[in-house]
């Protein structure tokens, strides 16, 4: 009787309230993450539906709403490249050139703006800045009225001219912004130091700031890129001559409410008008991150 006692198990100890907790929080990480790749799916569907129906042929876009790899033609992309009046690739090119005049505008007169607000000691500054802060929340849609006008007596119309030189004005108050927080993080001892060594302004501005300043230029360059090659209203209001039209006005003109529309081609230009987008990200992606981390919360 003693032996059958002494073979018996013993009783398994409960879990330990600091293993029931890691158990918890595991199930609600596991849960979290299946919540979030859910949620991402369903945000990038548009996006993989439209990539996906850029190679069907133009009958069955609409017929499916799934993923249907079934029937895939690179059709639309060569009618698509020359439906319009000319190839695709002048429209993109303008749209280049577009971008190209936005960025220099921006980074040259934001950056001595925002050293302006950061350095200098004048009278009026921190209204000047306050005001400029205020100029965040006036909508395109106030501005747009009085600028027409003014660039329609300039003659500027149907140039690039209105929606660039702006940009060499230190119209971007957010740019602005942006780097004067950036160049407050930065050390006074530098400017003083440059100071000793008989150095003003333009010299400290250009050889000991703009230099620390790559990652706020960065950030405003990929900014200013995104923002510019998606615009669509500005563009459509000084931009009338096809000649001059950009990629966001090209694809426009393959819907029409009065004949067929072609969106197998405006898909596949879409496509095509998206991939400048994701290299520049892809590429500034680094840049980008360093540029929001160190900007604004120090």
């Amino acid at each position: 009787m003693s032996a059958a006692v002494a073979e018996r198990p013993a009783p398994a100890s409960p879990p330990s309230p600091a293993r029931r907790r890691t158990g918890r929080r595991r199930l609600l990480g596991l849960l979290k993450h299946v919540l979030l790749t859910g949620l991402a799916l369903t945000m990038i569907y548009p996006l993989i539906w439209l990539v996906v129906s850029s190679f069907r042929p133009g009958e069955t876009i609409f017929r499916d709403p799934a993923l249907s790899l079934q029937g895939l033609t690179l059709e639309n992309y060569g009618n698509g490249w020359t439906a319009l009046g000319s190839p695709f690739s002048a429209y993109l090119w303008n749209s280049a050139l577009l971008v190209f005049g936005t960025i220099v505008g921006n980074l040259f007169s934001c950056s001595l703006a925002a050293y302006a607000f950061a350095r200098l000691r004048f009278r009026g500054r921190r209204t000047l800045f306050a005001i400029m802060l205020g100029t965040i929340m006036l909508p395109i849609h106030v501005l747009i009225v009085p600028q027409y006008v003014l660039f329609s007596e300039l003659h500027m119309l149907n140039t690039f001219l209105p929606l660039v030189l702006p940009k060499f004005l230190a119209t971007d108050a957010f740019f602005v912004f942006l780097m004067v927080q950036f160049i407050r993080s930065l050390p006074r001892e530098l400017d003083e130091a440059a100071r000793i060594d008989g150095a003003g302004h333009p010299r400290i501005f250009l050889q000991v700031i703009l230099p620390l300043m790559v990652p706020a230029l960065a950030t405003t360059a990929i900014f200013t890129f995104i923002g510019t090659w998606n615009d669509f209203f500005g563009q459509l209001i000084y931009l009338t001559r096809e000649e001059n039209w950009t990629a966001p006005l090209a694809l426009r003109t393959f819907l029409d409410a009065q004949s067929v529309s072609n969106y197998g081609g405006m898909f596949a230009m879409s496509v095509v008008s998206l991939l400048p987008l994701f290299l520049m990200f892809l590429v500034g992606q680094r840049w980008l991150l360093r540029g929001i981390a160190t900007t604004g919360i120090k």
